[in-house]
């Protein structure tokens, strides 16, 4: 199914006829459509010069963090990390923002532009500890196909 979703991602990302916002709001659509266990999905990019990341496109529930302090969060530490950050119990993070009750789990990936950490794209689920190393290879394709259209 993730090469399926690969070539659709890759053809979402492509279409010239789509602004940018476009493009990433239809992967999130797509991946929160099509992976059950990705109850929201959106993008976050550093805020200009600013030490905070600021919502971009997204899928699924509205969230209260449309902007996110360098280190503060999951996404924050990524941002600082320029790692990938794979959170199987939300519950046992200190420094864990929660967007919802419902989310049990998250998984965060840096998109890199000429080496540098421009944002990310950001997984919750409401399922404990669903993601595996296929979606986190999945989720790094999917971040340098987005680097390309940045």
């Amino acid at each position: 199914m993730l090469s399926k979703l690969k070539t659709d991602v890759t053809s979402i990302l492509e279409d010239p006829a789509l602004l940018t916002t476009e493009r990433l709001q239809g992967v999130c659509e797509l991946l929160r459509e099509n992976i059950s266990y990705y109850n929201w999905v959106g993008f976050y990019f550093r805020n200009a010069d600013k030490e905070e990341l600021k919502l971009g496109p997204y899928a699924g529930a509205p969230t209260d963090h449309t902007i996110i302090p360098f280190g503060k969060g999951i996404c924050g530490q990524v941002a600082l990390s320029n790692q990938n950050f794979v959170v199987p119990d939300v519950a046992a993070q200190d420094n864990y923002i929660a967007c919802s009750i419902d989310v049990k789990a998250e998984i965060v990936v840096p998109i890199f532009v000429n080496g540098q950490n421009i944002g990310q794209i950001d997984i919750d689920s409401h399922q404990p500890d669903p993601f595996t190393k296929e979606d986190e290879e999945f989720l790094e394709f999917i971040c340098a196909e987005v680097s390309r259209i940045l």
